[in-house]
């Protein structure tokens, strides 16, 4: 098949459109590399700011082009948006794409109006990263991003390329069960696509005296991924057993020098308001590195996987936090297989190969 993969979100379309080559497929994919992750593509279409020249050189750009992306099999854009525009244009371009092509498909793998909703309705999470129980996040304008994606623009966008694509895939539990209610007959979970041949399992010590959490921050993000908490807990733990650990914290590296770099580890700690671990965490698997991330039962019972459960689950409290890392300092002895088996979930759930074909057969329906 001929596919155009639009947009992407951390590597998510480059690695997928690896595992669909190795079937033989002709894929592009276009994006602005993930932003300062700086991840590869075919097509880059990156903005350097949101002055008036940028702008319209930026969207030129992709007037330029959209008329050669035609005659594809499949496209797939990266959520509602796939190009860093006001909705109302993306939703022109992906009308323009459905004209210009035979299906067109939606990744739901990113904030958007039916994840917000769904925040919202009391019901259908826990927690999230907009609350915990029935208290707001301390996130960074709350109330102007509930109302960005609950009302105006963005949720008529959504809504209208959710009704009009031809399905939607999610990569997560949580993107999953926020477009179930309206749109079961076209929805699919898909995991997220992970490049094993070029995350090589790392040589997994047998006996650990320190050991080495990683912890990476997204400046802008760090309220909302929960990296806040969890740093402030690894600096404690640091206090209390400075001899049993050690914590290396990064900040916004591109995203080649970032997978090198957690090599050096022995604990990847990920997200604090998830349900299901993203591409961080299965990163550091894949590595044979334990990720502290989310994974809750929730989750597991989604994936039909009841033995092989090797993430560390934490809950969005502090105390919870520092219980379960000190727990990992104190059972030391438990940590090489905790790894061998982190580097197997990842086999055998995100394998991008098995996830390129789990793509094709949803395609092709």
């Amino acid at each position: 098949m001929k596919i155009l993969l639009v947009g992407d979100a951390s590597n998510f379309h480059w690695t997928l459109a690896q595992g669909l080559r190795t079937w033989g497929h002709d894929v592009t994919v276009v994006s602005n590399g993930s932003g300062w992750m700086n991840t590869n593509c075919d097509v880059s279409i990156r903005r350097k700011s949101y002055g008036p020249v940028d702008s319209m050189l930026y969207m030129a750009k992709i007037m330029s082009l959209l008329p050669t992306w035609r005659d594809f099999d499949v496209v797939q854009i990266a959520g509602h948006g796939f190009f860093k525009l006001r909705p109302e244009k993306n939703l022109a371009i992906f009308r323009q794409l459905r004209r210009q092509n035979k299906r067109v498909f939606m990744e739901a793998l990113a904030t958007d109006h039916y994840y917000v909703k769904a925040c919202f309705d009391g019901k259908t999470y826990r927690y999230s990263d907009f609350f915990v129980g029935d208290k707001p996040l301390n996130r960074p304008n709350y109330h102007v991003e509930r109302e960005a994606y609950l009302e105006g623009a963005n949720r008529d966008a959504n809504i209208a390329m959710a009704e009009e694509c031809d399905g939607i895939a999610a990569c997560l539990w949580e993107y999953f069960v926020a477009y179930q209610p309206e749109f079961a007959h076209k929805l699919t979970y898909i995991p997220i696509p992970i490049n094993l041949d070029e995350n090589p399992v790392r040589k997994i010590p047998e006996t650990i005296e320190k050991l080495r959490f990683f912890i990476g921050i997204q400046h802008d993000r760090s309220i909302i991924k929960g990296t806040d908490v969890m740093y402030d807990v690894l600096k404690q733990l640091q206090k209390d057993y400075k001899n049993e650990c050690l914590v290396t914290a990064v900040e916004s590296l591109p995203y080649k020098e970032y997978n090198r770099v957690m090599y050096d580890s022995d604990v990847l700690i990920d997200q604090l308001y998830s349900y299901t671990p993203a591409t961080n965490a299965l990163l550091a698997m894949a590595k044979g590195i334990v990720a502290v991330s989310g994974a809750e039962p929730e989750y597991y019972d989604f994936i039909g996987e009841h033995t092989l459960r090797p993430i560390v689950n934490v809950l969005p409290d502090a105390d919870d936090v520092y219980r379960k890392l000190e727990n990992l300092i104190l059972h030391r002895e438990e940590i090489p297989q905790m790894c061998r088996d982190s580097r197997t979930f990842v086999e055998r759930h995100h394998d991008y190969r098995k996830v390129a074909q789990q793509f094709i057969d949803f395609w092709s329906k």
